[in-house]
């Protein structure tokens, strides 16, 4: 299982290695929203995104012989990078599954990071069947994006700063909101927090359609999403809640939350305009429910966490157009 002394062993090995990201507020928002809003900047991590916390853990446990080999994963590009990038560093050969219609940055910049980029049809291709594939031929160590202890506490080195962000505030959180594809990254910083700072009520975020965690945890078990939609948070858009992720997170989380896709775009304009960063959609989407449900958190002070960065800047232009700002009920 996962647990704050493996998350603190995580923390140790990714010193020198990855970021301490800033927990950033706004003044004027948080008068605007009557409530303390404060944003865990993973978009300011490098690759982007958290991956590389966790991708980096998990890659640096392997045995000699185990990196000889290589590592393959799949992914929508975050954990591609994440890999590519853990992977260069420790002298690792690395291959990517990608679908082919992932944002051109995250495909440019995971080759960019040495990996060898293999995509497929989102619709039609099996991605964990192809990196199966690649791991059998070449004898590659599969990395998985999320259903993994080892990945899941680099991930959880998040709640690690987090916490200490609040000490050196001398302040705590009523809630965490985090963004939920798999739920690794929830997984590791819920089990943090939980050990940290137990006040501290954690809530899931996805978008509608794709909220397999919420309605999993509705339900006490694992529920998958229905076929046939489609969504603009790509990076947390999973078919269902991990097997490893899923008992950690029903122990752990208060609650699940669901947003809209303009609920999404209100959320990245929000952070642009006021905070001066850039999310991606699944990025954004725990300020998005934060934002959605304002009247919930009135007088209290709530941490989300901006798990990504990764968007082609023409789509992100034309996410800040005010077209996009009126879909949405949760104009600020």
């Amino acid at each position: 299982m996962l647990d704050l002394d493996m998350i603190a062993k995580a923390a140790r090995t990714l010193k020198g290695v990855t970021r301490v990201t800033p927990l950033l507020e706004s003044e004027l928002l948080n008068k605007r929203l009557g409530f303390r809003l404060l944003v865990k900047a993973e978009c300011l991590q490098r690759t982007g995104s958290f991956k590389i916390r966790g991708a980096y853990v998990k890659i640096a446990s392997l045995t000699e012989a185990e990196r000889a080999a290589g590592v393959v994963a799949f992914s929508s590009g975050n954990h591609a990078q994440g890999v590519a990038a853990a992977a260069s560093e420790l002298g690792v050969t690395s291959t990517m599954v990608m679908p082919d219609d992932a944002p051109a940055v995250k495909l440019r910049n995971t080759a960019e990071y040495g990996a060898k980029v293999i995509t497929y049809d989102r619709v039609t291709g099996d991605r964990a069947k192809i990196a199966r594939d690649v791991a059998e031929e070449t004898g590659a160590v599969l990395v998985p994006p999320y259903d993994d202890f080892i990945l899941m506490s680099g991930q959880g080195t998040i709640g690690l700063e987090i916490a200490n962000q609040l000490a050196q505030r001398n302040t705590t959180a009523d809630a965490l909101v985090c963004p939920a594809g798999g739920g690794g990254l929830i997984a590791g910083i819920a089990t943090a927090m939980r050990e940290l700072a137990p006040q501290t009520l954690v809530y899931s975020a996805e978008p509608e359609n794709f909220d397999d965690t919420k309605r999993s945890l509705i339900a006490g078990e694992r529920i998958g999403n229905e076929l046939g939609h489609n969504s603009i948070c790509d990076s947390i858009v999973t078919q269902i809640p991990g097997e490893k992720t899923f008992p950690i997170n029903k122990k752990l989380l208060a609650e699940g939350l669901s947003v809209s896709e303009a609920d999404v775009i209100v959320a990245m304009q929000a952070l642009a305009n006021d905070l001066k960063i850039v999310a991606e959609p699944g990025g954004a989407a725990a300020v998005a429910a934060v934002l959605r449900d304002r009247e919930r958190w009135k007088g209290k002070t709530v941490v989300a966490v901006v798990s990504g960065g990764n968007v082609d800047l023409d789509t992100f232009r034309e996410f800040l157009k005010p077209l996009g700002l009126m879909r949405s009920k949760s104009r600020l």
